[in-house]
């Protein structure tokens, strides 16, 4: 497949009530086992690929490091491959559409981008994320790639969850406002309460990813909630440092 026809697959993977299920990686080694066993897309995660090179999470790896992990991954599996963008690697408007255009060259067919000001306090206003979206679509729109924008708030990750309800009109105006933008997707990490999540999916007018983390353990139960896509974040990289660990506990035994 190219590139643009591996990013039309990449959207129609989402579906509710059959999601699109992504279990992090972060080398390419990662991305072609998972092929081997038959997954249909990959996905990077930005926490993983950080802290997998010797980084902290939040943009302390650079930019032009992601791009040769990124293609390196891109070149050495078929399937689409989306990328965490985290926020984008920039805080200017020219910036955000360089580093967008050579991820996308780099052969990323999605991104993760996230409402989160990194390195600073809060999240960007709802506007502003808007018109970084913009910038990205426009971007893509130019490569000739119909990159899909999976558009994450940051609203409930490393939140109480006790503030979560009084999130949901904050969450729900970042999604309307983030899909007339641009984005294809909504992704809203730290959200695990049922009813809460079911709020979110019955008023998106994009499907809606959830991590699994927390209380959200089980792939059915997730699915069941209306979920088009599941992530699993940095959980694949912590079980896989675990076992390691693990390993080399026991040749000391």
């Amino acid at each position: 497949m190219s590139q643009t026809e591996r990013a039309i697959r990449f959207a129609e993977l989402h579906r509710k009530g059959d999601p699109l299920v992504l279990y992090n990686i972060w080398d390419a080694a990662g991305a072609k086992a998972l092929v081997e066993e038959g997954v249909p897309a990959v996905a990077t995660g930005s926490w993983a690929m950080a802290a997998a090179h010797g980084y902290e999470d939040g943009e302390s790896i650079p930019h032009d490091f992601v791009l040769r992990i990124v293609e390196r991954i891109c070149a050495t599996v078929s399937v689409p491959v989306s990328v965490d963008f985290e926020g984008g690697y920039a805080t200017t408007p020219a910036a955000l559409a360089e580093n967008t255009r050579k991820i996308i060259r780099a052969g990323a067919v999605g991104i993760n981008f996230e409402d989160r000001v990194v390195n600073g306090a809060g999240l960007h206003a709802i506007a502003t994320q808007a018109e970084r979206i913009r910038t990205i679509r426009a971007v893509a729109d130019e490569e000739g790639v119909p990159l899909f924008i999976n558009a994450r708030t940051d609203l409930f990750l490393g939140t109480a969850p006790a503030t979560h309800p009084s999130k949901i009109p904050d969450a729900l105006q970042r999604q309307a406002a983030y899909a007339e933008a641009g984005a294809n997707c909504f992704f809203v990490p730290g959200l695990t309460a049922p009813n809460l999540i079911a709020q979110i999916v019955e008023s998106a007018t994009n499907p809606v990813n959830l991590m699994m983390i927390g209380d959200l353990r089980t792939l059915d139960a997730a699915t069941a909630l209306g979920a088009s896509r599941l992530s699993y974040g940095a959980g694949p990289f912590l079980q896989a440092r675990a076992d390691l660990k693990k390993a080399h506990a026991i040749l000391r035994s």
